[in-house]
């Protein structure tokens, strides 16, 4: 048995660590970036059974749903930000919303879903924010 046998584990660790980092960046970046279009946000990262809503924000009378995605500038291996959406994701995001929206006895709210995709520099800094309103 070599040292090196625990390594690919502790590789996708590190990748995994690196992978929540950028997300939590991307989502601060999106929230940022939404307050300066106006919008307020009302949560982060609001997490229940089904799922969990990256950002819940609200632009007049409008609750928008955003789902952040983030990539580094050189790891297209799944697509883009915005191709990594599945069907799957979208129905636990709408489900999810749906807690939401009962849970603060708005089950009747003008609703809107949007996506914020993010690429990033390997330095941390925006390369491209693209924020697809009205996505699903």
């Amino acid at each position: 048995m070599s040292m090196n046998d625990g390594l690919p584990g502790a590789q996708k660790r590190v990748d995994m660590d690196q992978r929540k980092a950028r997300g939590s960046v991307a989502e601060q970046i999106a929230a940022d970036y939404l307050i300066q279009q106006g919008y307020k946000v009302l949560e982060r990262n609001w997490r229940c059974r089904s799922g969990e809503i990256d950002i819940v924000a609200e632009t007049g009378h409008t609750v928008v749903i955003v789902e952040v995605r983030s990539r580094g500038k050189n790891s297209f291996t799944f697509g883009s930000p915005l191709e990594s959406i599945t069907s799957r994701k979208i129905k636990q995001v709408r489900d999810t919303a749906a807690v939401y929206l009962h849970r603060i006895s708005k089950s009747n709210a003008r609703i809107r879903f949007d996506v914020i995709g993010i690429i990033m520099s390997s330095d941390g800094n925006v390369d491209t924010l693209d924020h697809i309103i009205d996505a699903f």
